[in-house]
């Protein structure tokens, strides 16, 4: 993780982990990211999950409108990345039973 030695990237996930509520992650992702940050993150986080329950590109393609070079870039982290994608889906399917 030597990318996150940077003082700004420590600062944000400082920020990030502080937060408690859903309001307080939603203001502070409104104030940080434009509209269009926040909708290709959100894209990103919708092809993982349709990756992760083993969907074909098409059909990600069609549901989240995401192109294939990003669906081929999200399935590249997620395979041979962090593990980051993966632990957020775990989390994510804990929280939802």
């Amino acid at each position: 993780m030597e990318n996150f030695n940077d003082q700004g990237y420590e600062l944000l996930i400082q920020a990030l982990i502080s937060l408690e509520t859903r309001e307080e992650c939603a203001a502070f992702l409104e104030d940080l990211m434009t509209r269009k940050e926040m909708d290709d993150i959100s894209q990103r986080l919708l092809v993982v999950k349709m990756l992760s329950e083993q969907a074909v590109y098409n059909k990600i393609v069609e549901e989240t409108g995401a192109s294939t070079a990003t669906i081929s870039r999200v399935n590249r982290a997620y395979v041979y990345g962090t593990g980051g994608y993966a632990k957020v889906l775990e989390k994510l399917k804990g929280e939802n039973k």
